[in-house]
């Protein structure tokens, strides 16, 4: 754990983040992942959940790293249940595709209330996006394709 990926991670603010290089608060973290708050949030309670390891973003992605999806998905609404979501069906948790997502590190946007989120907000990260993935899209397609389109 703790690795630095392939890609030399030294500029990545994720990866500067989850070496204790930043004053970013660290709300929830463990031996492979820690959750922080949005910088620009879109929704009242609006964390990303990253991995330590430096992956690059949700395309590459493969079918051994469902383990990992999962988990994110897990600590996601961790965060939101401690931060007192009493709604957790009108929660968007999901990924940004490439090359829409803002750092070229993976992680996952947990967002609620969904249904507050401003116009600007739901193009972003709304149902009707384009550029956003929710997780259990991500979770089918590795399970049928062993990757995400």
């Amino acid at each position: 754990m703790g690795t630095q990926g392939a890609s030399g991670s030294e500029d990545c603010p994720f990866c500067q983040i989850a070496n204790n290089q930043t004053d970013a608060e660290i709300l929830l973290s463990d031996d492979e992942l820690l959750c922080f708050r949005d910088i620009k949030p879109s929704a009242t309670h609006h964390y990303l959940v990253v991995p330590r390891t430096h992956i690059n973003n949700c395309k590459t992605l493969q079918e051994d790293d469902i383990p990992l999806v999962e988990r994110m998905e897990k600590m996601g609404r961790s965060i939101l249940e401690k931060n007192k979501v009493s709604n957790l069906n009108d929660v968007r948790m999901g990924f940004h595709v490439p090359p829409f997502s803002s750092v070229p590190h993976l992680h996952l946007h947990a967002l609620a209330p969904a249904s507050t989120m401003n116009f600007k907000s739901q193009l972003r990260y709304g149902q009707q996006s384009h550029w956003f993935i929710p997780v259990d899209n991500i979770l089918s397609q590795l399970k049928t394709r062993g990757e995400v389109k």
